[in-house]
């Protein structure tokens, strides 16, 4: 008998194979790094592959893959990081002030929307988590149609003033961060609203110039993973415990999510070289109308019962 996810329609009978991970992992490294929510496109993947996104085994993939495109995000930006930030005692620690208020930005406003769904939305269920919430189609095209519009309106700005020879500020303000900080802490308890494609986009609208608003952004994902990362490995081993006792880490699933770590690395790295190329070419508001397209197309799946 076909088990069904919680809240939906669509029944799931797969075990996990080498070849839904290479897949999957494909979808995350190219997602996470590009401003269209890599969360939306791996939860349409896996329900679409027959997976169920919350057991144990996919819960650690999805912690793996997560580990795999932060490491990409440091060997690309590595040299760009050295060359503004740690020239200097004072470049770095200005750069420092805006990481840790951004981040400290993030936490009240991601949390506090965190709690306040759970208490809310899931005021009738007992042990509820926002975690529950990630696997509902109909809040992650809302989330994505967001994003779309925040980058779409980024993008065709920059066009804009790139006709009129309007140049970009040159720094980076307290205020800039604090700002980007919020938007980051919008896009931790809604699926499909694109952290990278919010805070880019966010820091373009206050005038930083978008090759300084891309490397903080992925600065703030390098310091915001490993929470994240220790936040969902507890979840896992918890998970793994209630629902298999005795099973080890290595049995639950450990060496595919390694293995996933190391394809989705592999196309982190492509997906930040397509970025950065389309930055460049000031093309960032075609991810928007891709986000858009997107939130339909993921909307339609709700509709036929995914």
């Amino acid at each position: 008998m076909r088990k069904k996810y919680a809240g939906t329609g669509v029944g799931y009978s797969k075990r996990m194979s080498i070849l839904h991970v290479i897949i999957l992992a494909i979808v995350q490294g190219l997602a996470e790094l590009l401003p269209v929510s890599s969360s939306a496109h791996v939860i349409v993947a896996e329900k679409l592959l027959g997976l169920n996104p919350s057991s144990p085994e996919m819960t650690l993939l999805l912690v793996m893959l997560h580990t795999g495109t932060m490491f990409a995000v440091i060997a690309y930006f590595w040299k760009q990081w050295r060359d503004a930030y740690f020239q200097s005692f004072d470049s770095f620690k200005r750069f420092a002030i805006r990481v840790v208020l951004a981040t400290a930005v993030t936490g009240v406003i991601g949390e506090g929307i965190i709690k306040v769904v759970e208490k809310v939305v899931f005021r009738d269920t007992p042990k509820a988590e926002i975690e529950d919430l990630f696997s509902h189609l109909e809040w992650i095209a809302p989330a994505l149609a967001a994003a779309g519009v925040l980058i779409l309106i980024a993008g065709l700005r920059e066009r804009k003033n790139a006709k009129r020879s309007v140049t970009a500020k040159g720094d980076l303000t307290l205020k800039d961060a604090g700002i980007i900080g919020g938007v980051q802490g919008l896009a931790l308890p809604f699926r499909g609203f694109s952290r990278s494609g919010a805070t880019i986009s966010a820091g373009m609208l206050s005038g930083v110039p978008k090759v300084t608003s891309e490397t903080f952004s992925f600065a703030l994902a390098v310091v915001l993973t490993p929470i994240v990362v220790g936040r969902e490995w507890l979840r896992y081993t918890k998970a793994l415990h209630e629902q298999h006792p005795g099973m080890g880490i290595v049995e639950g699933g450990l060496l595919f999510s390694l293995l996933g770590a190391v394809v989705a690395f592999g196309a982190g790295l492509l997906a930040l070289k397509w970025l950065s190329s389309w930055l460049e070419q000031g093309r960032w508001y075609l991810f928007g109308i891709y986000c858009l397209v997107a939130a339909f197309a993921v909307f339609l799946l709700f509709l036929m019962g995914y």
